[in-house]
């Protein structure tokens, strides 16, 4: 029997994919819209709600009658903390407070939070697990935690579960595609240590599919996962899975001293607020790029919910470069 799903953030990268797979499953899907937001490529047969997380009637309307809730907005980038939470924690807050007051008997409210809550691992191999103490080290990730101490402090009986994913490609992804465009001219400049550096990835299918299974499962109620691939990967690796479709002969390798990073994360993030707008890259983010090990552990994702990552790298990356290229991306 078909359920009714409330998703927010759906006209992000991962929000837009979960549509489709939802759509694909027969459940009847709602979204919650901001006002400014188009929506025009939203699909047929969705339902729509418009307003701000602070606006509490259109809440209520949202919430209403839903069998679960995936909750996916949130911004990454803000001024200083007092920014982060007023788009990370404040609309969690909101959201709980209107399934609490027109839905009590909501089967679940679904996070996806991020691996930056959990903070980097201190090697490169297993990673960070979800018994280990959250060590964020950026505003991001510190908003994202509150936001998930939130989630498990004030549902007021409302089951919820919490995903961290790790970095996300795909079609329609941005972020990667940085990368890759870097890559198509025969270069990489990292962060850091680039022949230390190893990170997970989990291509965009496999983590929606996770979501929902995360959502459905019974286990999964006041638990934290890591939802990513069994294994992490280096530049080197990454390198070789992109060069058969990008087709370059060679890399040349820059890795930015962590004191340049933090200087021109510093030299940015001035600018920024001198103009009034969030920098995507400052000091607080610099600390992010700089670390070796952004890796955690798929394992008790697998044990609970069943789920195993499906598309290998050399899969997700030709399906990627290969859509970027009919969008004209690349």
């Amino acid at each position: 029997m078909s359920e009714t799903i409330l998703v927010t953030g759906s006209t992000g990268f991962i929000g837009a994919r979960l549509l489709h797979y939802l759509a694909g499953e027969g459940e009847r899907v709602r979204v919650f819209l901001r006002p400014e937001s188009n929506g025009g490529d939203l699909l047929k047969g969705v339902e729509v709600v418009r307003g701000s997380f602070s606006d509490t009637e259109a809440l209520g309307r949202a919430v209403l009658g839903v069998d679960r809730i995936v909750h996916l907005a949130g911004v990454t980038k803000a001024l200083d903390e007092v920014g982060y939470d007023a788009g990370n924690v404040l609309p969690v807050q909101n959201l709980l407070a209107a399934a609490r007051e027109h839905n009590p008997g909501l089967k679940r409210f679904l996070f996806v939070s991020s691996l930056t809550a959990g903070g980097p691992a201190q090697e490169g191999v297993h990673g960070v697990r979800e018994v280990d103490i959250p060590a964020p080290v950026s505003a991001y990730g510190r908003s994202k935690l509150r936001a998930e101490r939130l989630c498990m402090e004030r549902s007021g009986g409302i089951p919820v579960t919490i995903v961290r994913p790790p970095a996300v490609y795909g079609p329609g992804d941005r972020d990667v595609l940085q990368v890759f465009q870097m890559f198509s001219k025969g270069v990489l400049i990292s962060a850091g240590s680039a022949a230390r550096q190893r990170f997970s990835m989990i291509y965009v299918d496999d983590l929606v599919r996770g979501l929902i299974m995360a959502a459905r499962s019974e286990r999964a109620v006041g638990r934290i996962y890591y939802i990513t691939s069994n294994r992490s990967w280096s530049w080197d690796e990454l390198i070789a899975a992109v060069q058969p479709m990008l087709g370059f002969t060679k890399i040349h390798k820059l890795s930015l001293s962590k004191p340049l990073v933090f200087f021109a994360g510093t030299l940015f993030g001035a600018a920024a607020s001198l103009c009034g707008s969030a920098s995507l890259i400052n000091r607080d983010k610099a600390n992010e790029l700089v670390q070796d090990y952004w890796v955690c552990s798929s394992e008790q994702a697998e044990i609970d919910l069943g789920f195993r990552a499906g598309t290998t790298l050399e899969e997700g990356v030709a399906k990627t470069i290969a859509w970027y290229r009919r969008e004209g991306w690349l």
